[in-house]
Formats: structure tokens, sequence, C-alpha cells
């Protein structure tokens, strides 16, 4: 983002701004920061919690993904990126912005912060100025390993935000035990579905309209409370199980508990479900794609009853030297007695996954494209239909092949990508993708 501004000047900038972060919270060390780190979920994680302690405190929250070292410490300061990122003058006017807020009462209680990473070292880089009171790690999956190259690289990354935290809460579900000897930090807690975790979810009973139904219990709450999480899918209870073990740990009741954990809503383009043509319903699930958040999905998709199924399966981006394997065994997944059609986005969905649903005796259309894939779900969907729609960002776009099957098109607005300048990215895209 720092296009035009020589490299010298870019570290000073970021130099002073992580400066600005240490300084802020020496001068307001009543502000708390928890900060959510992993492969996938980091959205959903991060809007869970917020939903919770919102009750009681004042929160940050930075809306977006933006996570890189440039990022992280405006989101902290609540400052904006300025709109002309190759002006040294809008940088020196972010500078004195970041002054002035570590000098001024402090608005908020609870900043918190995504870290993503692209690279190895990326996290640890976060650590030499951030001590944030709280990591929540929510996985650790197969993302960019052209540079990672292997799972154990993945796992050292991710969980380096639990080392440098006070506290790190552990997602047990999506995290392997055997990846505990990166961790190095001796006060953890877990958190998951199953009753291994310390903070978790027993479930009781599952509807569309009631969502899920059960027990939330913690080490601060033996006895539990009844509570229900309306999201779609076990996947998606986690993140929910993880805003309230925070929520307990800033002291919240029982009853706040319950009510934050009934507030909680999807994030767009996660699991959310929308009504389509035809009396159709469809998953939308297009927010972004891993192996095991594309596995989660196909379970709630066979879990929801009928008449036709409908699976349109994006490319899954980053995997590197995995892709072809990872996505075979999505391709795997899907018989014929369970899903009418698998239309698949992209070229590695295309080369992999679409062969592997066909050898499971599947009736399989790949497309390029997700206008294409959109257009051939629409023509062969029967009333009644379920569809889910599963893809990663970069040149997928899957969200795009939903709009075609929206029975309301004012709920165009609850899909992913949809602000002028992602609709120009992806209008230049399809015109140079429409064959």
């Amino acid at each position: 983002m720092f296009n035009g501004l020589k490299e010298k000047y870019r570290v000073r900038v970021q130099k002073k701004l992580e400066e600005a972060v240490v300084q802020y919270f020496a001068v307001h060390p009543e502000v708390k920061l928890i900060v959510v780190a992993g492969s996938v979920g980091k959205t959903s994680t991060k809007t869970a919690v917020a939903t919770m302690l919102a009750q009681k405190y004042r929160v940050r929250l930075h809306e977006g993904n933006h996570n890189t070292h440039m990022s992280v410490p405006l989101a902290i300061l609540g400052i904006p990126y300025p709109e002309n990122v190759r002006s040294f003058s809008a940088w020196q006017q972010v500078l004195k912005q970041a002054k002035a807020r570590v000098l001024a009462p402090t608005d908020v209680d609870v900043i918190i912060q995504e870290l993503g990473t692209d690279q190895p070292g990326d996290i640890a880089q976060f650590g030499t100025y951030l001590k944030p009171d709280i990591a929540v790690i929510t996985a650790v999956t197969p993302e960019h390993m052209e540079f990672f190259k292997t799972m154990d690289a993945v796992a050292h990354e991710e969980l380096a935000a639990g080392n440098f935290s006070k506290l790190a809460l552990i997602n047990r579900d999506d995290i392997d035990g055997a990846y505990a000897q990166h961790l190095t930090n001796g006060n953890i807690d877990t958190y998951g579905t199953s009753a291994a975790a310390e903070y978790h979810f027993e479930e009781q009973d599952f509807s569309v309209e009631g969502g899920h139904v059960g027990m939330f219990v913690g080490p601060e709450m033996p006895d539990g409370v009844q509570a229900a999480v309306k999201v779609l899918g076990e996947h998606n209870v986690r993140p929910a199980i993880a805003g309230a073990a925070v929520g307990l740990k800033f002291g919240l009741s029982g009853e706040e508990i319950a009510a934050g954990l009934a507030n909680m809503r999807p994030v767009a383009g996660r699991m959310s479900l929308l009504r389509g043509l035809n009396g159709s319903s469809i998953i939308d699930d297009t927010y972004n794609s891993s192996p095991v958040a594309a596995s989660s999905a196909v379970q709630t998709f066979y879990a929801l009853q009928a008449p036709q199924r409908i699976a349109i399966m994006g490319s899954m981006n980053e995997l590197g030297e995995s892709s072809a394997a990872e996505h075979e065994k999505i391709g795997k997944l899907f018989h014929p007695d369970m899903v009418d059609w698998v239309i698949t986005i992209g070229d590695e969905a295309g080369k992999y996954l679409a062969p592997a649903a066909h050898s499971n005796g599947c009736q399989v259309k790949p497309f390029m494209n997700a206008i294409q894939a959109g257009a051939f779900a629409h023509s062969v969907l029967e009333k009644g239909a379920l569809v889910l729609a599963k893809g990663s960002q970069g040149d997928v776009y899957a969200e795009e092949a939903i709009k075609i099957l929206l029975h309301d098109q004012a709920d165009v607005t609850k899909l992913v990508r949809q602000s002028p300048a992602w609709m120009a990215t992806k209008e230049e895209y399809f015109e140079r993708n429409l064959v």
C-alpha cells in the first residue's frame, strides 16, 4: 500500500505508528487488547467477541480484514487509512493523529484486532510491540502453502500470537493437539464444541429457525447457562463459544452470556441462509474457502433436508503444492445420493474437485467463472432446492453466482464484496474470463 513511497520512509512511518501503539497502552492501561489469529474463522470470531463484550463495554472493532503490518496499528488507534497512500503529507497527517490519540481521553474499553499472515514471521513481528490481554487462535489449517510448505510451519506461525499474549484461548476442535509444542505460554485455555474443551457448548437441539440450542459451560460457570446460537453449522458455533469464553473472562453474568449468544448472527458470506428462486434456499458461504471450512460446509449442507441439492464449489486459493490433494478430498465428499449437481468455479476446482466428484457418480459441471456457474444452477434449479455456494476470494467470487439465484434482488446487499471498488475489480475480471 506504500507504492510510490521510498522504503526508508515507509519503515520510519511503520516504526512511529508502532511506538504510538505502545505509548497508547502505557497512557491508557485500562484499555484491554484482544487479538484474533488463525488460518480461518478470524472475522467470525472477532465479530462474536465484539457482540458479546459490547453489552457491557465500549468496543473498537475494525470491520474489514486489513491485518497488514501498517494497517494493524492504525486500526488499534482508530485512525482510517489515508485515501492517497502515496502522499507524504497524508502520512504526516496520520502520524499527527496518532500522537493526538495517545494524549486524548480514551473512547474505548476494549480493542479487538485481527492478526493475519502472508509468510513466516509476520505474526511474531506483531509481538515486538503488542502485548495483548487475550489471544484467540481460531484454527491451524492449510494457508499460503507456497510460503509455509508444511502444516507444522503454519502452526508455529499462528500459535505465535498466543506466546506474546497474557492468555491464549485455543480452538481445540480445529487445532491439532500435536501443535502444542509451539506454545511457550503456560496460561492457556481451550474452547470448542467438544466436551474436551474447558469452554464448550453441549447441543440439545437444532433447527434452521431456532439455531443451535443447548448449554454453554465454562470453568467459571460449571453448571452452564441455557442458550441459543442462531447460526448454521457446528463450525460456526465455535466463534460464538470463543465470544462467550472471553465474556466470562471479562466478568459477564450468565444472563449476559446467554443474551450475547442469542444476539450473534453469521457474518456476510459465512453460512448465511438466503431465499432463492422457486422456493429454494441458499447457503451463502462465499466469504472465503479452505479445506476445513469447505468440509464443514458440506457436512452442514447434507444435514438439511431438501428435495434437490446443488453444490457450487469454487477453487480454494493459496494451497500451494497441496492444492490437488485438498481439492480432491473435497470432491470425494460428494455422492449422487446426497447431491444432484456439483458445479465448480475456477481452474483448480475444475481440475481436481470436479473429477473426484464425478468418479463418485455425481453429475458435475465445471465453469471458469461464477456468472456461468450461477446461470447453469438457475437452469437446473427445482422447487424447494437447497443450494450451497462456497469459494475463495480472488478469481472465484462465488457470490456472483448467488445473485442469479436470489428471490429478492434487495438481498444483494447481504452478499460479500459488493462495494464499488470490489465491483470494479470483479467486472474487469469477468470481462477477461467470460469464455
